[in-house]
C-alpha cells in the first residue's frame, strides 16, 4: 500500500492542507518541508495580508510607509501585478477603487508556488497542496492526483475533476467570499451570470490570475486565458462551458 500524510493549517485566513503519496510521505524530510511551507506562507500573510494593521499593504493604504521604504519582496509583487495587469488587458489590477494597493489576487498564487519548492527537493514524494481551492500539484511518479472543481452552489459538491501530474488548478467567483472582485472597467463590483472560473495550467501564479481576469470578463473569459492554460465556467443556472482543450487535460 502506498504510504499517504496530510497536514493542514489555517493561514491567510483559510485552510492550507498539504497531502503526500509514496514511500517518503512520513519522513522527517516530508515533514520538514511542509512545516516550511506553512513557514514561508505565514510570513507572506504577515507582508501582504490587507486585514493585518501591520502588513506592508496597510502601511501603504494609511500612508505610513511609501514605496521607496518596502521590502524587495513587496516590490517584486509589485512588478509581478504590473506584469498581470497588461497580460490581462487590465482585467487584473491590483490598484483598486479608493486608490489602495491590494495584490491579493496574486499573492496567494505566487506565495503557493513559491513555498511548493520545498515540496520538490523531496523527490520521493507526490505533493497536492490546496490553498482554499487552489491546488499545485507534484507528482514525479508520474501517477496524478485528481483535483475536483467545486460546486459554487453546493460547497459539498463537485462540478468536475482534473486529473494532474504537475501544474495548477485555481478557480475565482463569488460562492467562498461573495461579491468581493471588482470590475477595473468600471470601478464597481463585478456583476456576472457566472458563479465560478477554473483555471488549469502550469502556473499556480497565473492559473490565479487569469481565473480572476477571466470572471470580471463575464461571458468573454475564454478569450483572456493564456496559451498552455484552459479552463470552465460554471454559470447560475449549474450549466457548465469549457474549453476545447479542457476536456483532454
Amino acid at each position: 500500500m502506498v504510504s499517504r500524510r496530510s497536514w493542514v493549517e489555517q493561514i491567510m485566513g483559510l485552510p492550507i492542507s498539504v497531502l503526500a503519496r509514496g514511500d517518503g510521505a512520513e519522513s522527517l524530510r516530508a515533514d520538514a518541508a511542509v512545516r516550511e511551507v506553512f513557514a514561508e506562507l505565514t510570513e507572506v500573510d504577515r507582508v501582504f495580508s490587507p486585514y493585518k494593521a501591520g502588513s506592508a499593504v496597510s502601511l501603504l493604504a494609511r500612508g505610513e510607509m511609501t514605496w521607496d521604504r518596502v521590502d524587495p519582496v513587496v516590490r517584486e509583487v509589485a512588478e509581478r501585478c504590473a506584469v498581470a495587469r497588461q497580460s490581462t488587458d487590465g482585467l487584473f489590477d491590483a490598484d483598486v477603487p479608493g486608490g489602495t494597493w491590494d495584490p491579493s489576487g496574486l499573492v496567494k498564487g505566487w506565495a503557493v508556488e513559491r513555498a511548493g519548492e520545498r515540496l520538490r527537493e523531496v523527490v520521493d514524494v507526490d505533493w497536492c497542496l490546496n490553498a482554499g481551492g487552489d491546488v499545485l500539484v507534484v507528482c514525479p511518479s508520474g501517477e496524478p492526483f485528481t483535483v475536483g472543481v467545486q460546486d459554487p452552489r453546493d460547497p459539498g459538491r463537485v462540478v468536475a475533476s482534473v486529473p494532474r501530474i504537475g501544474g495548477a488548478v485555481a478557480t475565482s467567483g463569488t460562492a467562498a467570499r461573495g461579491a468581493h472582485l471588482y470590475d477595473p472597467r468600471t470601478g464597481q463590483s463585478v456583476a456576472s451570470r457566472w458563479l465560478s472560473v477554473s483555471v488549469s495550467g502550469p502556473s499556480l501564479e497565473y492559473a490565479d490570475v487569469l481565473a480572476t481576469a477571466a470572471f470580471v470578463a463575464g461571458d468573454d473569459w475564454p478569450k483572456m486565458l493564456l496559451a498552455g492554460y484552459e479552463g470552465l465556467g460554471v454559470l447560475a443556472d449549474g450549466n457548465l462551458s469549457a474549453t476545447a482543450g479542457w476536456g483532454r487535460l
